[in-house]
């Protein structure tokens, strides 16, 4: 009977041992995290109101025109630190990778958006990451 439970334990033990070293199916199927492209925006003093407003619409719009866009959100600062440094509003547009990205650049939904941004742009401040 010793002998059984002593075969047993082993058993269980080897086992235990060798499923602990596959690979499981998530990590083979694994996709690439997202690619984050923060957009910050800080408006001329003498843009008006109805020009911001257009801004916000069209920018929110690139996402039903450019197929690469998976997510694309933004807001106005509402911190109470004050430490904007003037910038007003945040474009958070997400990407299934940095190909998406690619393709957002150069195209022309992109370049037609920035032209009509750029007369009340003052500054602008853009970084990407990698989701994690």
């Amino acid at each position: 009977m010793k002998t059984i439970i002593i075969a047993l334990a082993t058993l269980v033990t080897v086992l235990a041992m060798a499923d602990h070293h596959k690979e499981t199916p998530a990590a083979k199927t694994e996709a690439p995290s997202p690619l984050r492209h923060i957009v910050c925006l800080k408006f001329k003093e003498d843009a008006s109101p109805a020009q911001i407003k257009n801004i916000e619409k069209e920018f929110a719009a690139l996402k039903g025109k450019i197929d690469t866009i998976t997510g694309l959100e933004w807001g106005t600062n509402v911190s109470p630190e004050d430490r904007a440094k003037g910038f007003t509003h945040c474009f958070v547009v997400s990407f299934k990778d940095m190909a998406g990205l690619k393709v957002y650049g150069p195209h022309d939904a992109h370049q037609a958006f920035v032209k009509i941004l750029k007369p009340i742009l003052d500054d602008v401040f853009v970084f990407d990451f990698v989701a994690r």
